[in-house]
């Protein structure tokens, strides 16, 4: 029988594998239909909160999501301007860097020739060309901006996500064969990641505000534009914070040299250590964290697997996956596996036996 037991696990285990490959091939060859429809459905979700806040002004839900729904096609016209016009100013004032660069590296080159390392200007140039400076952060948003072309559908698919959220949960209830609305975890389920959502939302906003804010006193040139890249990706925790800033950091030091780049530096570190250490955890009454390992396996994989914007998105999908799997008992374990380092909690109880034990005459 055992033999009989371990052959039906390896069995299920194959196909089980198999249907996984299947399904990612399937994710992969549709990425031009699901990846607009995960970014209406991330948006869904971040708008769902305005709508039955404007609801309980006594709005109609119909009045309330298409008021919604403008404030969202204003920010993305006027985020779309902001960047096309920065990309384009900055190529004008490539020259301009290129000769700021050089300034800057001079110093640097006499200072290591001390050292008996000899390098040319032209060298560190090669190295520290300002035409990579915007290169990460302008193909991530181009990215996004390629997108424009599918605006109506993610638009209307937005438009009737939010008119079907009151009834998704008693619609789940049905599909899962719960007509009593007994099965909790499905409520728990959608309420943590409304509410997952939601507040790194409110973070990641609040965060583009303070990056803005710093750099426009240091006086970084575009400091909007790294405000925006500093909202995005705050989506990504550990990592995503390194990547926002080295466009802004590199800038500043061609502008105002070493010390710039350490004020610049620093805006960036103090932020994100204040917003995710402390704002964060706090709103959220938990901390819902990612191993490190776990954050850029999930960038790499849902970036090979929906491109830039699986990217943005893999600690947010990845995050969706673990409340589901905290909500159900078999996958429970595997939740614990994708956190951080476990609390070691001390149970007392076992403390009191053991001393009652010492103290036990024989």
């Amino acid at each position: 029988m055992n033999r009989i037991d371990q052959g039906s696990v390896a069995w299920r285990s194959v196909v089980f594998l198999a249907c996984m490959v299947i399904i990612l091939a399937a994710i992969k060859a549709a990425g031009d239909i699901l990846v607009p429809f995960l970014l209406a459905l991330f948006l869904a979700i971040i708008c769902n909160p305005m709508v039955l806040l404007l609801m309980k002004a006594k709005l109609p839900r119909w009045l309330a999501i298409f008021s919604v729904m403008a404030i969202v096609i204003m920010l993305s016209v006027w985020l779309g301007s902001l960047v096309g016009v920065s990309i384009t100013d900055f190529r004008s004032q490539l020259p301009m860097y290129k000769e700021q660069l050089t300034e800057q590296l001079q110093p640097l080159a006499e200072y290591l020739s001390q050292f008996n390392i000899h390098l040319s200007t032209s060298e560190l140039k090669e190295q520290f060309d300002p035409s990579r400076i915007m290169g990460l952060a302008t193909d991530i948003l181009s990215s996004l901006g390629g997108l424009l072309a599918n605006t109506l559908l993610i638009v209307l698919a937005m438009v009737f996500m939010l008119f079907e959220a009151s009834g998704i949960s008693r619609k789940l209830h049905f599909a899962l064969d719960d007509p009593q609305m007994r099965l909790q975890q499905i409520d728990r389920f959608l309420e943590s990641v409304n509410r997952y959502l939601a507040i790194k939302t409110l973070v990641s906003f609040a965060t583009g505000i303070v990056v803005g804010v710093g750099l426009y006193i240091i006086g970084v040139d575009y400091f909007l534009l790294w405000a925006l890249v500093a909202f995005l990706f705050n989506y990504i925790p550990n990592i995503g914070s390194i990547i926002a800033a080295v466009p802004a950091v590199a800038l500043a030091f061609l502008q105002f040299g070493v010390g710039g780049a350490a004020a610049t530096g620093a805006v960036y570190v103090g932020s994100n250590m204040f917003m995710g250490n402390v704002v964060e955890p706090r709103l959220m009454g938990r901390t819902l964290g990612l191993s490190t390992l776990v954050v850029f396996l999930s960038l790499i994989f849902w970036g090979w697997l929906l491109g830039s914007v699986g990217m943005l998105l893999s600690v947010p999908l990845t995050m969706i996956v673990k409340i589901a799997l905290e909500s159900s008992e078999d996958g429970r374990w595997l939740a614990v596996l994708l956190e951080g380092e476990p609390q070691i909690v001390s149970q007392p109880m076992q403390g009191e036996a053991l001393a009652s034990i010492d103290k036990d005459p024989k």
